[in-house]
């Protein structure tokens, strides 16, 4: 038995997972945003909550939107900025008196769809979000790849391959630089698409519910972009399976629509690597917080 904790910007999500990856005990609350040791011990109360309802004390593995620097020890690049400079893990060992496993929440949903989701079995998987932001993680023989630097996976801050003269330079990304791929392939990122194309202002939520015309050619844009992407990706790490995660990767045709594009761009005469979407959906960012622990 371990528990996982999704520590997100307007909630922390808890589960008790056995070791057959069955849920036993799950908790919501709501994250006490901008507050930093109030968020310890919310924490705190999620994992004390989960114990009692199992009846035993668990190992604990949190997801956090960052991840801790190799050479200071303090969260960095976390949206929660509230999260960023402090030491984080060695806090919220001291609040729950034992070791704590943390990892970036894409890394925790490449380790969930990698264990028992999507990717279950296969060797070299890579998790994409594709949500407020284009994060990854990359999970190898059922262990994630971290690397010295902690940012193994972050493909959303590289340039967008193979970019059209229209394309150029792109975006002003939050990193500092123009034409990430995360200002293209994040749900803001599509919405700032149809908007420069068509004038109008709509999610990406919306943008895939609208059957016009404009809507499906914003799409389409979307579906070239991702292939290039992903192509780019598959030419340096060559996975057996990308699972895709975050709000968008709810469009059902991207299944359909986007490996067929990637022969174009791929270096190889067959295009094997399976494009998935996840078994876990909104759990797999908990779920993969557990399974920083093995089973007992």
């Amino acid at each position: 038995m371990r528990i996982g904790i999704d520590l997100g910007g307007t909630k922390i999500e808890g589960i008790a997972l056995d070791r057959d990856g069955g849920i036993a005990a799950r908790l919501r609350i709501d994250a006490p945003q901008g507050r930093y040791h109030d968020t310890l011990y919310a924490i705190k109360n999620v994992v004390g909550a989960l114990e009692t309802e199992v009846g035993r004390a668990c190992p604990v593995g949190v997801g956090i939107p960052g991840t801790v620097s190799r050479d200071t020890g303090l969260v960095k690049n976390a949206n929660s900025v509230w999260l960023i400079g402090e030491p984080f893990d060695r806090d919220l060992q001291k609040v729950l008196d034992r070791p704590v496993r943390l990892s970036n929440d894409a890394n925790c949903f490449a380790l969930s769809e990698a264990a028992d989701g999507a990717a279950a079995g296969a060797a070299v998987v890579f998790g994409v979000i594709l949500g407020t932001g284009v994060g990854g993680g990359l999970v190898v023989n059922g262990a994630l790849v971290d690397g010295p630097n902690g940012i193994t996976g972050e493909w959303g801050h590289n340039p967008l391959p193979w970019p059209r003269d229209s394309e150029r330079p792109g975006p002003l990304c939050y990193c500092g630089k123009h034409g990430c791929i995360e200002t293209f392939l994040s749900g803001p990122g599509l919405s700032r698409d149809h908007r420069l194309h068509t004038g109008a202002e709509i999610s990406a939520a919306a943008l895939a519910r609208d059957g016009s015309g404009a809507a499906a050619d914003s799409l389409a844009r979307y579906e070239n972009r991702l292939a290039r992407s992903l192509a780019h990706l598959i030419n340096i790490l060559d996975p057996d399976v990308i699972v895709l995660g975050g709000g968008l990767s709810n469009l059902e045709r991207l299944y359909a629509n986007v490996p067929p594009l990637l022969a174009e761009w791929v270096f190889s005469d067959r295009v094997n690597t399976r494009l998935l979407p996840p078994v876990h959906g909104d759990s797999s960012g908990v779920r993969g917080a557990a399974w920083l622990w093995p089973g007992d």
